[in-house]
């Protein structure tokens, strides 16, 4: 069964979201995150607490190390948040890194002030709505799409940290990079999970690219778990990064790298030039913040999804008693995956890059329109799938159903410092090590494949089609909750494709309304609806709620693919914290 995680680029049958054929490369990663889904069960979810107020949450030990290390200096949580990601780059480099984007909430506490960072991905200037269409206007098979230069956006993620560093951080920059590049340099242990991805046909791609190639397969073999890998360029790119700053990505050696390995692959050229680097900006935007059980639960806008989405799925079921029943209650579970479904029949129709299309952001998130739209799943039991997309206040007029999808090359970190600052960002790559080309040591992003091929559907315009500049639609969702004084106690997110809002939107009601500590909220079984049938998590726990739905009328799917990476942290009414890594990847939390 195809998982969650991959998606066909041509529009599917309605109620069949997710049973379209895949082509290879999607075939290739399910097999991973099977692979991946087996390994990661073995340990438990990580529970970490500390009464100093400091803790990270991410998804490598030794990341989280050089975060701490940070914090242990005097630093922030943004200054912590660059050491961290430049460790990702390295040892994770199938999820996130240097060559992707990132979404960033961060908490102020001092000021009191919630501030989101969009350091999502831009398409070249040179790209149209045709860049992803044959000659005859048909959509390319995604394979042919994603391996090369042709789906890679201007990367993000480090003017991302630039901005976060400059608005909250106090350590020297040049000091951030440290043990990225030690590391790099001398070598680290590879994990159970790199192994995994290197020894499968998605790693196996990367044979294709000399520079990847030279990084992962010197010896002619992926490493196995546990054996000593190098990289030397990136050692060199986090060295001119300590040194010259942001701007030494953008512009000279490491920019003509990126440029160079776009644009002269040999079989799928891309279009992004050395002005698109140098113009590149990471955006402040407002944050999407909905009120949800005397607390205020805030998250990223456009061209994020997940805060409009998660924000629709808290605040139907704000008019929902059955969801206080906890995990094992079928109804509860049931009004979970009927205000799911509705929230991603609204996030297919509407959501794109609001500087560009025009996104009813107010009217997604206006009370008395969600309170019509629950008034489809009220009586109760399952609702028919796919639910229809709704007409939110202020649509100018309804648009195309997108078909959309980021995959699970993702990572997600929350860092709380001794201050009290909070800090929740998710960055990607998007697929497995993302286009499979390596620049200056690092992979580079598939990111444009999040775009709808297609952009006009039975006539009309798909708000997520590809434009000059313009961001594509994403699911990560980096969440911060606020007490009711304002206060920031929890940071929330995972990795995981569109499914990442399904993950986080869970762990809420886990934590608000069903009162589980972080480990235990982390490790629930994932159930999941994308607006088609209902997939279940694997397990014994898994059964009986899969027996349960089914007795109500859903159309239940068992799979072993839900691989959230969750990293939560959590402020207890004494003050101390608290935070947990999900059992299903390595992450751990871990406090200074």
């Amino acid at each position: 069964m195809p998982g969650p995680h991959a998606s066909p680029r041509r529009r599917p049958v309605p109620g069949r979201l997710f049973a379209a054929a895949l082509i290879a490369l999607a075939l290739a990663a399910a097999l991973v995150l099977a692979f991946a889904g087996m390994t990661d069960r073995a340990h438990a979810a990580e529970p970490s607490d500390t009464d100093g107020g400091a803790m990270i949450a991410a998804a490598d030990p030794r990341a989280v190390e050089a975060g701490l290390a940070i914090l242990r200096a005097g630093g922030t949580a943004a200054d912590a948040a660059v050491a961290v990601q430049a460790v990702l780059t390295l040892v994770e480099p199938q999820s996130s890194g240097l060559g992707g984007g990132a979404f960033a909430v961060h908490y102020d506490a001092g000021s009191g002030t919630v501030t989101t960072y969009d350091g999502r991905e831009t398409a070249p200037m040179a790209a149209d709505a045709s860049l992803f269409l044959e000659d005859d206007g048909r959509p390319m098979a995604f394979l042919e799409a994603v391996t090369g230069g042709r789906s890679v956006g201007t990367p993000g993620t480090v003017r991302l940290l630039e901005r976060l560093h400059a608005d909250h951080g106090v350590r020297p920059w040049e000091s951030l990079f440290a043990d990225a590049a030690a590391l790099a340099r001398d070598g680290f242990r590879v994990s159970p999970r790199l192994a995994g991805y290197l020894a499968s046909p998605v790693g196996n791609r990367l044979r294709a690219d000399p520079a990847a190639s030279a990084v992962f397969f010197a010896d002619g073999d992926p490493p196995a778990a546990g054996d000593r890998l190098a990289n030397p360029a990136l050692a060199e790119t986090f060295s001119r990064l300590a040194e010259d700053g942001p701007d030494a990505f953008y512009e000279g050696p490491i920019a003509d790298a990126v440029v160079a390995a776009v644009r002269d692959h040999p079989t799928n050229l891309g279009l992004m030039t050395a002005e698109d680097l140098a113009a590149y900006r990471a955006m402040e935007r407002a944050p999407v913040c909905v009120p949800y059980r005397a607390r205020r639960v805030c998250g990223m806008g456009p061209p994020s999804s997940g805060g409009i989405a998660i924000g629709q799925i808290l605040t139907l079921l704000a008019h929902e008693g059955r969801i206080v029943q906890g995990p094992d209650s079928a109804m509860a579970r049931e009004a979970l995956i009927n205000a799911m479904m509705l929230a991603y029949a609204d996030r297919s129709a509407w959501l794109g890059d609001a500087d560009i299309v025009e996104v009813p952001v107010d009217g997604l998130l206006d009370p008395r329109y969600l309170a019509r739209r629950h008034g489809l799943i009220a009586t109760g039991g399952a609702i028919d799938a796919p639910a229809p997309a709704g007409l939110p206040p202020g649509a100018p007029r309804h648009a195309a159903p997108a078909e959309s999808e980021d995959r699970a090359g993702t990572s997600h970190i929350s860092i709380r410092d001794a201050a009290g600052n909070m800090l929740s960002m998710t960055g990607s790559i998007e697929g497995p090590f993302g286009a499979g080309i390596m620049a200056a040591g690092f992979m580079l992003n598939n990111e444009l494949t999040d775009f709808d091929f297609l952009p006009l559907v039975n006539g009309r315009l798909v708000p997520n089609r590809v434009g000059p500049g313009k961001r594509p639609l994403s699911s990560m969702s980096p969440t911060l909750v606020l007490d009711a004084d304002g206060r920031a106690i929890m940071a929330v997110g995972s990795p995981g494709g569109r499914a990442i809002i399904g993950y986080t939107a869970q762990t809420l009601v886990a934590l608000l309304d069903w009162d589980l500590p972080p480990a235990a909220a982390v490790a629930v079984p994932h159930v999941l609806n994308l607006n088609g049938p209902t997939y279940v998590e694997v397990g014994a726990d898994g059964d009986r709620i899969a027996e349960s739905l089914a007795a109500r009328g859903h159309r239940i799917e068992r799979t072993d693919r839900l691989v959230s990476g969750l990293n939560i942290l959590v402020v207890t009414p004494d003050g101390a914290v608290t935070g947990a890594a999900d059992p299903r990847r390595e992450g751990v939390a871990r406090a200074p």
